[in-house]
């Protein structure tokens, strides 16, 4: 702790040892995406297919309001030579399809909707550059796949850019594209981050033709407004999804609101074994046990008379996270902007990236909802308990130290982080 009784020169050095650092992590990037091809072979320590360090992990600088408290729920790095290959820079479609059992699904004709605050202007470049290098269908706009609206649902005006939320759009836009990508896609923007702008976001989602399933990728604490606001997210016959936190044990909304599905995260892991992956809950992921909502009737655990969250979960270790192509940011692209990036005096990315966060599972459940293709009988976030057997039971893991444990501790069954577990193919959504 620095106080007013340590001296100066201490005072000093401890402010400005993290910069140094940071500093010094900035340099060794920017040395690395700009290093002539096969520089790095010429190291001794360089093995075969090595990469060089990544950037710390840090939450996206995405813009927040005082009184609404929204923000959104992401986490990444830059990777070096990140205008490359996306190969080496986090889970890629194949990956999360193997990973989920999805093959084989498909969920053409339907619409995923994804709201977010703020514009993301170079959402339909970003979208197609993505999708090109995992050699998925195109999504444009000219073809009908992608539309992009504002709050209102109207092609303009829309908000001022946000780049950070811009990181945010990026990964949603990408992990439905990864998941379904039969889907069509609609961004709606809020002008805000405020619970007045995000919730008429998400009425003209629902109310948008062919929209099966909502992705909410933000989250706010829970207040005296929020039980009035939960009305925005009552719409039966949607998938409505929220992340359920990034910084650990204790409850966000709109995760809390009875209404929709709250996507608590996990880190997963290829492994040798009959799944071909490990997964087990993720210390970031939020949970635990409403102070206001009311408690669904399809929730049964005794340890919190309220809702609780999560439901269900996905990746979002940002440390196994997934690769995001995202251009957009304050500092114009290049070496000098992935410096600034890396010492967070510039928000957004510059191309590749690798990022976790229940910023990504929210997405890829709505997606999965949207494969099943069972949305018009859905009752909120029923489903997936009529058909727990069809998800993998996530059992190791916890996000913090809690009473009754299961609400911050992974067990056989049903817990908080992980809730009943993510998906074995769409069986449970």
């Amino acid at each position: 702790m620095i106080d007013r009784f340590t001296p100066p020169a201490a005072r000093f050095l401890r402010r400005s040892g993290a910069r140094v650092a940071a500093l010094g992590a900035a340099f060794a990037l920017v040395l690395a995406v700009t290093a002539p091809a096969g520089a790095e072979a010429a190291g001794a320590s360089a093995a075969a297919g090595a990469r060089p360090a990544a950037s710390p992990i840090v939450p996206f600088g995405c813009a927040k309001v005082v009184t609404g408290k929204a923000h959104c729920l992401g986490q990444g790095r830059l990777i070096p030579n990140a205008s490359g290959s996306p190969t080496s820079s986090g889970l890629k479609p194949a990956d999360l399809i193997a990973a989920y059992k999805l093959a084989g699904t498909n969920g053409a004709g339907r619409t995923v909707a994804i709201v977010d605050a703020f514009d993301d202007p170079n959402a339909a470049a970003d979208l197609a550059a993505y999708r090109s290098a995992y050699n998925l269908p195109a999504c444009t706009a000219a073809s009908g796949c992608f539309q992009k609206v504002n709050q209102s649902g109207q092609a303009s005006p829309l908000p001022a850019a946000d780049y950070g939320w811009a990181e945010e759009e990026s990964l949603d836009l990408d992990m439905v594209s990864a998941i379904c990508p039969g889907c069509h896609i609609l961004l709606v923007e809020a002008s805000g981050a405020d619970t007045a702008s995000l919730t008429t976001a998400e009425d003209t989602a629902a109310a948008a033709p062919g929209v099966v399933s909502i992705s909410n990728s933000w989250g706010a604490a829970e207040d005296s407004s929020t039980l009035a606001a939960d009305a925005h997210f009552n719409h039966p016959g949607k998938a409505i999804t929220a992340s359920s936190g990034d910084s650990g044990y204790g409850v966000s909304w709109p995760a809390a609101s009875q209404y929709v599905t709250a996507v608590g995260g996990t880190s997963l892991s290829a492994a040798s074994n009959a799944r071909g992956w490990t997964e087990t809950a993720w210390s970031g992921a939020g949970s635990g046990c409403s102070v206001q909502e009311p408690k669904p009737s399809w929730q049964t655990d005794s340890g919190c008379a309220h809702r609780t969250v999560a439901d269900v979960s996905a990746v979002a270790d940002p440390n196994t996270g997934v690769a995001v192509y995202d251009t957009a940011n304050s500092c114009g692209g290049g070496a000098f902007c992935d410096l600034l990036l890396a010492l967070g005096l510039a928000t957004g990315a510059d191309g590749w990236v690798q990022v976790g966060g229940t910023s990504a599972s929210s997405p890829i459940i709505a997606s999965v909802y949207a494969l099943a293709g069972n949305t018009g009988s859905l009752v909120y976030g029923s489903q997936p308990y009529k058909n727990a057997g069809s998800l993998f039971d996530v059992t190791s893991g916890n996000n913090g130290t809690c009473t009754p444990a299961y609400l911050c501790t992974a067990g056989t069954g049903y817990d908080g982080p992980t809730g009943l577990g993510s998906p074995n193919g769409t069986g449970a959504f």
